[in-house]
Formats: C-alpha cells, structure tokens, sequence
C-alpha cells in the first residue's frame, strides 16, 4: 500500500470497534457469529478475535504495517470463512440464512484480500459479487423481517424490500461476471450505507439498544466499509466495463 484511502481508513476503523467492543464484554460480536457450538475454548477464541480485529484495524491506520495488518485480518478471516461457514452449507438450516452468514463473512474477507496487497483482486470481487446474492434473497424469503426495519416515513415498505432485494441480487451478478462491476459494486455500497443510516442511526439515535442491536449496528457499518473497499479496487476501471481486468494487486 502506498497511501491509507478513506475506504481503508474506514474498514481499520471498524475492526478496532469490533475488537474493542469483543474485548469489554468477552464473547464474539456479529461479525464473527454464528459460532458452532462443537467448537473448543469458545472464551479464549472470542478474546483470539477481538484481539486480532484491534491489532489489525491499528495496524492498517500506519503505512508501515498496514500490508502485514491486512494479511493478518486476511488469514483469519479465510479461516472463518472456511472453518466456521462452509461446512454449515452441508449441516445447518435453512440455507438462506446460512448463506447470508457466508456472504457476511466473504464481504470482509473480500474487503481484507484487496487490502491485504496480493494478487487475485478479481476473485476477491467475485466472491463480493457472490455474497451480496444471499443478502438480496433474504429480502424476499424473511419479507416480514425486512419490511419491519423500514422507517414508517418511506411508504410501500413491501416495495422497497423487493426493490433493495433485487437491488443486492443484480449488483451481486453484475461483480462476479464482470458486467459493470465498477458501478454495481458502488451502487451496493451505497445501498448498504443508505441502510445504516436511515435504519440504525435513526434507533441508535432513539436509544437504548441491547447487545444484539448494538451489534447488528456495527456489522452493517462493517459490511458497509467492506464493500467501500471493494468498490475502490475499481478505481482505475471505466464505470461501465465489461470483462476487463483490475490493476493486478491491491495496491
């Protein structure tokens, strides 16, 4: 990395709040969750992870560490992704919300291989593409759970959950083929920080939130940083290019 960007800035500030918040009240924040329960030294491996989401979010903020910082977070998070997600597709139901925990984690991870400065920047977007699929479809098979999150002022919040939905499934497509992945990985960030600001800040703002509320608030600033730094490892590609090549690294 040559320089800090304001997506990278961004992404570092939010894993220091995820460490710190997993580090003041000892369990695993949303971010890392759902934790299988056949999993040993569940204390220990939560303070593991706090620690490593501080560590690394003070270590990308500093131009010297910020690509060891970012390999870092990369390692854990593929491991994650890896250990405590994929098998859950075989083991776990139902499948639309196992999938919306794997594509959570693949937009961080995603997000940490840009950052992390190593080749195979397109398959880090490929697999942001695919992790917004799960978030769209979620839309419409928990229509209920989505249309209650929607502020009473915007009208036909049944509408706006298919629009955001389909919104998540196009944009997802549109990155992992390569059709106007510049601009579909914009407009999905911007839908995501749209989200927590008319969503979350508004009932932050309203208070008091419970754990879990609190939580669900930092990991949609979270998913939203991520998907920032995705969409700026476009920067040197036209808005509308279709199958082009990025730059060959993250840098």
């Amino acid at each position: 990395m040559n320089r800090i960007r304001l997506s990278h800035a961004a992404f570092a500030a939010v894993m220091i709040w995820l460490g710190v918040m997993g580090l003041s009240k000892g369990t695993f924040v949303q971010v890392w969750q759902p934790v299988p329960k056949w999993v040993p030294a569940r204390d220990v491996l939560a303070y593991l992870c706090a620690l490593i989401s501080l560590a690394s979010g003070l270590g990308l903020l500093w131009k010297r560490t910020a690509t060891i910082a970012a390999r870092v977070i990369f390692a854990s998070l593929v491991v994650w992704l890896l250990v405590m997600r994929l098998p859950n597709f075989f083991f776990e139901k139902p499948l639309v919300l196992v999938a919306w925990t794997f594509g959570s984690t693949g937009v961080m991870v995603a997000a940490a291989w840009v950052l992390a400065d190593v080749r195979g920047v397109r398959v880090a977007q490929a697999l942001y593409g695919l992790s917004l699929i799960p978030f769209g479809l979620a839309h419409f098979m928990y229509l209920d759970a989505t249309t209650v999150l929607i502020p009473h002022w915007l009208p036909w919040p049944v509408g706006w959950a298919y629009f955001t939905g389909a919104a998540f499934i196009a944009a997802g497509l549109a990155v992992t083929v390569g059709v106007f992945g510049r601009l579909a990985s914009a407009l999905s960030t911007l839908e995501m920080g749209l989200f927590s600001v008319i969503v979350w800040v508004p009932r932050v703002l309203a208070g008091p939130l419970n754990d879990f509320q609190w939580g669900e608030f930092v990991v949609t600033w979270a998913l939203t940083a991520g998907a920032w730094v995705v969409a700026d490892s476009y920067r040197d590609m036209p808005w509308l290019a279709v199958g082009k090549r990025p730059p060959a690294t993250g840098s």
